[in-house]
C-alpha cells in the first residue's frame, strides 16, 4: 500500500465505525470565546466524569458528508445549514453557539486533512461527526463551565444495507421519539438512546427501522428512526410539518423540498396521518446517513401496505439521482449548495 493510501478497503464500506487518523479539537471557557482548535491523532478525550455532558446529556451532534465530485474534487454539502442547525440546538441546551465561520472552516480542515480516507466517487463518503460538549465538571443541574467542539470522520457506504434498496418499517405503538416542548427539534444526543430499544425489536420482526407517531393524538407521521419522512399522493409530495417543534430540521430534508419543487412537484409540509401514508403512492425517508431510503413495506398493527410493488418508486429515483447528481457536481448547482474543499 502506497503511504498516501488511506488503509481500508472502499470495495466493502458499509456504516460502520472506521474512524479516520486524525479529529479537530477546540475548547472554551463559559462566557469566553471560541479560538481555533487543532488537529490531533483520533483517540480518546479526557474530561470530568462530573461533565455536564455525561450526567446532564448537555450535548449535540451534526451528520455531514465529504464526496468526491466527477472532476475528482472534494466536496462538502451545505455546511452553513449544519453550522445553524447546530448553533440552534446549541441555544435550547444552554451551550455557547460555535459561530458559522469557525464550524465551516474547522469541517474544511479536517477533510482536506482527510483527503486521502475520502473513497473514490461511487463508492462511498467521508461521513463527518461535528460534537459539541458540555465538557467541565458540573455537579448540580446547570450549564457545564466549559465546552469541547470535537470533529471526527469515517469513511463510510451505505447506512442501510443493500443500498438503494426498499426497506420495510414497522409503526411503534408503545413509543415516542418526542413531544412538543421538548428537545426533539433539535440534534441532542438524548434523542437517540430510546430509539435503540423499539429499533431492535423492529428488526427482530424483520423491519429495518421504526416509524413514529406523535406523542399527543398518536396518529401523525413524525420519524423514521433518525430520519425524516416523505410520501407521494397522486403527484404531491408530502413530508410533516417541523413547526410542532418535535421533528429534526433535517438538511436533507429541506434540500429535498427544494428539489422537488424544482422538478414541477408541489410540495406539502403538513401534518400526516398514518392513515393517509397507507394509502400513499411512494413513502421514503431521508437523512445525511442514509440519504434517501426507498420504503417498500410498512406495517400498523394488523395492517401491512406494500408500495411499489416492493420496489424504488420513480419520484423517489428521481429525486435521489438529482439530489446525489447535484452533490458530486454532475448536476448544475443552482442554489449553490455544495462547497469545494482546498486541498
Amino acid at each position: 500500500m502506497a503511504q498516501d493510501e488511506a488503509p481500508i478497503d472502499f470495495d466493502n464500506l458499509g456504516f460502520a465505525l472506521n474512524p479516520t487518523d486524525i479529529m479537530y479539537l477546540a475548547t472554551m471557557d463559559m462566557g469566553e470565546e471560541w479560538t481555533t482548535g487543532e488537529l490531533k491523532p483520533y483517540g480518546h478525550v479526557s474530561m470530568s466524569p462530573a461533565a455536564g455532558v455525561l450526567n446532564y446529556g448537555q450535548g449535540l451532534f451534526e451528520g455531514m458528508k465529504a464526496q468526491r465530485s466527477e472532476t475528482g474534487d472534494l466536496v462538502i454539502f451545505r455546511p452553513d445549514r449544519n453550522a445553524a442547525r447546530m448553533a440552534m440546538g446549541a441555544e435550547r441546551l444552554g451551550m455557547p453557539p460555535v459561530p458559522e465561520a469557525f464550524f465551516v472552516n474547522a469541517i474544511k480542515t479536517i477533510v482536506a486533512a482527510s483527503k486521502r480516507w475520502v473513497p473514490p466517487m461511487g463508492k462511498g463518503a467521508l461521513y463527518i461527526r461535528p460534537c459539541l460538549w458540555g465538557s467541565g465538571g458540573v455537579l448540580g443541574v446547570s450549564p457545564a463551565p466549559s465546552y469541547t467542539f470535537c470533529i471526527y470522520c469515517c469513511p463510510v457506504g451505505p447506512y442501510f444495507k443493500g443500498g438503494m434498496s426498499p426497506i420495510a418499517l414497522m409503526v411503534a405503538d408503545d413509543y415516542h421519539r418526542a413531544a412538543p416542548g421538548g428537545q426533539g427539534g433539535v440534534k441532542a444526543i438524548g434523542n437517540y438512546a430510546p430509539c435503540m430499544v423499539p429499533a431492535l425489536g423492529a428488526k427482530k420482526q424483520g423491519f429495518q427501522e421504526v416509524i413514529y407517531l406523535d406523542a399527543v393524538e398518536h396518529k401523525y407521521i413524525e420519524e423514521v428512526g433518525a430520519a425524516n419522512f416523505f410520501c407521494v399522493k397522486d403527484g404531491v409530495v408530502y413530508t410533516p410539518t417541523i413547526s410542532v417543534g418535535t421533528i429534526l430540521p433535517g438538511i436533507t430534508r429541506m434540500s429535498i423540498m427544494q428539489i422537488a419543487k424544482d422538478l414541477g412537484y408541489e410540495v406539502r409540509e403538513e401534518r400526516v396521518s398514518i392513515e393517509f401514508v397507507l394509502t400513499a403512492d411512494e413513502c421514503l425517508c431521508t437523512g445525511t446517513a442514509a440519504v434517501i431510503a426507498p420504503i417498500g413495506k410498512i406495517k400498523h398493527g394488523d395492517k401491512e401496505v406494500e408500495f411499489c410493488k416492493g420496489e424504488v418508486g420513480a419520484v423517489t429515483r428521481k429525486l435521489y439521482d438529482t439530489l446525489l447528481g447535484i452533490q458530486t457536481c454532475k448536476l448544475p448547482d443552482a442554489h449553490n449548495w455544495v462547497v469545494k474543499v482546498p486541498v
